[in-house]
């Protein structure tokens, strides 16, 4: 006799793809699945097709499934679980038709039958454009072998190839066609696919938490050891046809390295729901429904199209952007906007880091720069930047200079006073003017400590502070439980003149969770700041790249330092600098090149149309790049950094006197000007 099954447990079907995975590992997983109090598994789970998915939640069948979004399109009494969901911002790979010609001249088209969704964006992108092949439908992983066979008796075909098999497609075809890019290029929105489903009813709001909770770990920790699994199935395959993850896998599918694989899950698919992914959702309904390609019961034609959501106490309505562009976007012609000044929004922006040459965003950057500093100068600054401790509680896994306070190797350090005095004195015997004083998150200091060292630094230096970022900010509020405007106003008062950018990273709070779970978040650092501005104080505006962040992680973090500069107006400069991992916890796994650098620099120098000053970053690719950035965009050169300790523990070494930084500024054809923080010609 069976064993009963618990009526608590939901049962659950997902896509067997490996997009869908992340949303389900945990699920799986033993030791880390959701349960009740009584240790009872909230989740059973069962691998499907997508369609398949949609088929037996319509039947009954399960409780909650990973189902196409087209297929909800029959059933709007489906509950959808909030804030999760598989997308993408552009090129999605996994979606994509290939043919031997050109897809305007197709006659006919293959549809993969295991996904709706695909099929139906396919329609519609074809239609918008006036093209009308005939379109066949035909079993799950046929398409490819199809279109060799067929295209070889001279017809022309082109299949639709979604999930596993329509990885790098581009190179086994003359001709492919990804829906998520011209998606992206129509609408200048996400496209989602998937998400999860329940019958009405069903799910609770602890549910939800927990699905939300798995996606958020397998992500966080385990996207390596789902790219891992997924690779030693395929190589299986190879030896055991027959063998049960055979259903899952297409014969032609390639074997891609782990490393491929991750990439995909953490950088081109997007695995949340949130405002953007909504409105795409619906703008994508919506233009289905307009085309005459759906038709959604109990929906009359004056109708807003909605979602039901889980878990929630009212179904939250979400209504179509209908941000319709007259035209596709144009590289040429968004560049040209750019340069002269006119403002890009933010789908404007990723469409450009990820579709403009390098040499054409870069010239566009350099007219943007000689726009805004027509005399042909290029300034710098001589400071110095003081470390005064080491000691951290924030563990950060991107950074190697800081050690634990319960150190017991020596390594451990506040600097004296003494100490200070000579870094000083040597500072302003260079003809240095300002101190970039930053150090680890000590819970030895306290506000008072703060308060002493400006106080005597400006009785005995003429020197000024460039002192603390938020993170430091909000670290000293938390131990004083004083507001971060109180802190604020105190350091002020005792001498403190602007801020340093430090601490930002990546303003996403996906990608600082990762790299430092124990940091402030993306909100609480821009508060830091908009307090900072609205007493009076500057500061500069950074990020680092090369966490395998995404073109959106990228261009979201220039536009909330953009809205915040329209607010305040308070950033004198943006900096941007590439992950420097020797000898750090977090692996190099990202494109750190300066050829990124370059494009990452001069988007900012477009997109940042409030922010007057772009400063290069030669001391992590050093001063030959640092000519070059000049003509991507920056007008600006840096500080001498008569001493830099957090960057040069991880392996960046450039140092250069004020002689060697004016000398580079000449040989990139500018004449060299000292400045202020403020950027005040000295």
């Amino acid at each position: 006799m069976s064993e009963a099954r618990d009526p608590r447990t939901i049962r659950v079907q997902a896509v067997s793809f490996l997009n869908g995975r992340p949303l389900y590992h945990t699920l799986l997983d033993p030791e880390h699945c959701p349960r009740h109090a009584d240790g009872a598994p909230m989740f059973e789970v069962v691998e499907a097709l997508p369609a398949d998915c949609a088929a037996a939640l319509a039947a009954g069948e399960c409780d909650l499934a990973l189902v196409p979004v087209a297929a909800y399109v029959d059933h709007p009494e489906w509950e959808v679980v909030p804030g999760i969901g598989i997308g993408c911002r552009g090129a999605v790979e996994t979606v994509v038709v290939c043919a031997e010609h050109p897809i305007e001249d197709l006659e006919t088209i293959y549809l993969d039958g295991a996904s709706r969704s695909s099929a139906l964006l396919l329609r519609l992108l074809l239609r918008e454009r006036g093209l009308h092949p005939e379109l066949v439908r035909i079993p799950h992983g046929c398409g490819e072998a199809l279109v060799r066979e067929v295209s070889g008796e001279g017809r022309r075909v082109g299949a639709l190839v979604i999930g596993d098999a329509a990885f790098d497609l581009r190179g086994r075809f003359a001709h492919s066609w990804d829906l998520g890019a011209e998606w992206f290029k129509d609408t200048g929105l996400p496209m989602v696919f998937a998400f999860w489903a329940a019958r009405p009813g069903v799910l609770g709001p602890e549910h939800v938490t927990a699905l939300q909770r798995a996606r958020d770990r397998s992500l966080g920790k385990y996207a390596e050891a789902i790219a891992k699994t997924y690779r030693d199935e395929l190589l299986a395959l190879r030896e055991a046809p027959e063998s049960p993850s055979a259903s899952h896998h297409s014969a032609t599918e390639p074997v891609l390295s782990e490393q491929r694989y991750a990439d995909y899950l953490r950088k081109t698919i997007r695995y949340n729901l949130d405002t953007k992914q909504r409105e795409g959702l619906v703008e994508y309904l919506s233009r289905c429904r307009l085309a005459g390609l759906i038709e959604i019961p109990g929906l009359h034609a004056e109708d807003q199209i909605h979602v039901k959501f889980a878990g929630a106490e009212a179904p939250e309505k979400l209504v179509a952007a209908r941000r319709r562009r007259a035209a596709p976007m144009d590289v040429d012609r968004l560049l040209a906007r750019a340069a002269a000044g006119e403002r890009l929004d933010l789908a404007e922006g990723i469409f450009l880091y990820e579709n403009a040459p390098l040499m054409a965003l870069g010239e566009a950057a350099d007219q943007r720069r000689i726009a805004l500093h027509p005399h042909g100068l290029v300034t710098y600054i001589i400071d110095r930047n003081v470390n005064y401790t080491n000691v951290c509680v924030t563990r950060c896994k991107f950074c190697n200079f800081y050690v634990p306070p319960t150190d017991k190797t020596g390594r451990a350090y506040v600097l004296s006073k003494d100490e200070l005095a000579q870094k000083f004195s040597e500072t302003e015997a260079l003809g240095g003017i300002q101190i970039l004083l930053q150090g680890g998150l000590n819970p030895a200091l306290d506000l008072a400590y703060y308060e002493d060292l400006f106080r005597w630094t400006k009785r005995n230096f003429s020197l000024r502070l460039h002192a603390l970022s938020p993170t430091e900010i909000i670290h000293i509020a938390q131990i004083e439980e004083l507001p971060v405007r109180s802190v604020l106003r105190r350091l002020q008062a005792a001498g403190m003149d602007s801020l340093p950018g430090g601490g930002a990273e990546v303003l996403d709070d996906e990608i600082r969770n990762r790299i430092s779970p124990f940091k402030n978040s993306t909100d609480e650092w821009l508060e830091v700041m908009r307090a900072a501005h609205e007493l009076g104080m500057r500061s500069s505006a950074t990020m680092v790249f090369g966490f395998q962040e995404t073109a959106e992680h990228i261009l979201m973090h220039l536009d909330r330092l953009r809205s915040l500069q329209d607010d305040t107006g308070g950033f004198t400069a943006f900096i941007t600098w590439p992950f420097q991992a020797a000898g750090t916890r977090l692996k190099l796994r990202d494109d750190t090149s300066a050829f990124r650098y370059l494009r990452v620099q001069a988007l900012a120098r477009l997109y940042l149309d409030n922010i007057a000053n772009i400063q290069v970053s030669w001391p992590t690719l050093g001063p030959e790049i640092g000519e070059i950035a000049l003509r991507f965009g920056a007008n600006d050169f840096g500080s001498v950094m008569i001493e830099e300790n957090v960057v040069s523990t991880a392996g960046a070494h450039f140092m250069m006197t004020a002689q060697e930084i004016e000398r580079h500024i000449r040989l990139a054809g500018f004449e060299p000007r000292r400045r202020t923080m403020q950027y005040q010609v000295l």
